[in-house]
């Protein structure tokens, strides 16, 4: 190894040997400050896929995990245009170094696809120029089965890091904390698993981006459709393609073109059916209800909201566990407190504090629906810092109290 390259470039050598050229895959180096520092992409293609990276939101989320020391698996990120990201970060976060592998589309896109998907996203000029020179690149954009690029994914991690996962790692942050889900019990209390399922649904419909605590309750109620035959992961494959099938019509509810979700949800049907384990699956099934839902919330993103203030709104939905301070979102934008709230009520029409209640009402209103939690199991899950006032905040927004909504709600049920 040169001395005079950094350890990110030094490891970026090591990582490109791993894969294939043929393979169209490429690794690449970004420090904490979002900067790249190198990448194993031919010099012809590294700029418009760097671009891409960065404007369908990629480094933001691979930024948002990196913040986190307890984010030690590597993470698949989306896109609205169904390229994929896998991202993995170096045991050692004092390097400050953030390893991607990609991009890839998991089946060949065609143009149509590639510029719908575009009209679904902010106009910029940044935005046009990516779009057609991605159109351009047609031919050679990077296309690999899902199967392989998680082999790909892990091989790259387990080098940087010395772990050994195997493909089950790349399942739902917080996966290790489900249990085995009780068949019997879910066979007994059919009501519970079908108001779970209408919340995984509404959150597609919806784009809600906040949707692990859904999942967990899900998959804790049911473990999908109950088949039992000789070849137990024929039964998963048959759940998993049941799932994608209703997400797809559900993401469509929620406003994207049937020209994006069908040919969509029927390449994550192939992938099913090309996966040979049950973690391998696991890891579809999240990558695909994550794909899905970012693209109809980037349909519902407002787009006269800036940069900085839509980065906002995304955090305060994915913070929802937890009290949300006007200085923690000024310090994300990189804004005074007093400039972000004057910014924020002119583009919103809000204040911040009204906004941050209004999307934990609404995020109480699907619990409700959704569960069994006590009224103040949901106030302290959602970090209001008494029920008195999570009811009273309820009430102002709603015009009902939280218990009159539940009982409403299951009466319609």
């Amino acid at each position: 190894m040169d001395p005079r390259m950094t350890e990110g470039e030094q490891n970026l050598l090591l990582l490109q040997k791993l894969i294939p050229r043929e393979e169209k895959l490429y690794v690449w180096c970004y420090n904490f400050s979002g900067d790249m520092s190198a990448s194993s992409c031919p010099e012809e293609e590294e700029m418009i896929f760097d671009q891409a990276f960065r404007l369908l939101g990629g480094l933001t989320q691979a930024l948002s995990f990196a913040e986190s020391p307890e984010n030690e698996k590597p993470v698949i990120i989306g896109s609205p245009i169904g390229m994929q990201w896998a991202v993995t970060f170096e045991p050692n976060r004092n390097h400050g170094l953030i390893f991607v592998t990609g991009p890839v589309f998991y089946t060949s896109p065609l143009e149509k696809q590639i510029r719908s998907s575009f009209r679904s996203l902010p106009f910029s000029r940044e935005n046009r120029i990516l779009e057609n020179e991605l159109c351009r690149l047609l031919p050679d954009l990077p296309v690999i089965p899902y199967a392989v690029f998680i082999r790909y994914v892990l091989m790259v991690h387990n080098t940087l890091t010395g772990q050994q996962l195997g493909l089950d790692a790349l399942v739902a942050e917080g996966a290790g904390e489900h249990r085995v889900p009780d068949r019997s019990a879910g066979q007994h209390d059919r009501t519970k698993v079908y108001l779970a399922e209408k919340a995984l649904l509404e959150m597609v419909r919806t784009g809600d981006i906040s949707y692990e605590g859904a999942v967990r309750n899900s998959m804790n109620l049911s473990s999908g459709v109950p088949i039992r035959g000789r070849d137990p992961l024929r039964s998963v494959k048959t759940s998993l393609v049941v799932f994608i099938t209703i997400v797809t019509r559900a993401a469509m509810e929620g406003g994207l073109s049937p020209e994006i979700a069908y040919p969509l949800g029927d390449s994550y049907i192939q992938s099913v059916e090309d996966c040979n384990d049950s973690g391998e699956l696991s890891a579809l099934a999240h990558a695909m209800y994550h794909d899905f839902i970012y693209r109809v919330h980037y349909l519902h993103a407002n787009p006269n909201y800036s940069h900085a203030i839509q980065k906002c709104c995304d955090y305060i939905e994915l913070s929802l566990d937890r009290k949300i301070k006007i200085s923690d979102l000024a310090a994300l934008v990189g804004y005074s407190e007093y400039y972000l709230t004057e910014k924020f009520r002119k583009e919103t029409g809000q204040s911040l504090n009204s906004y941050i209640r209004t999307v934990k009402v609404e995020r109480a209103k699907l619990l409700l629906r959704s569960t069994d939690l006590t009224i103040r199991e949901i106030s302290e899950r959602l970090a209001f810092s008494t029920v008195n006032f999570f009811i009273k905040s309820f009430r102002d927004t709603t015009g009902e109290t939280p218990a009159q909504y539940r009982k409403e709600d299951r009466h319609k049920g």
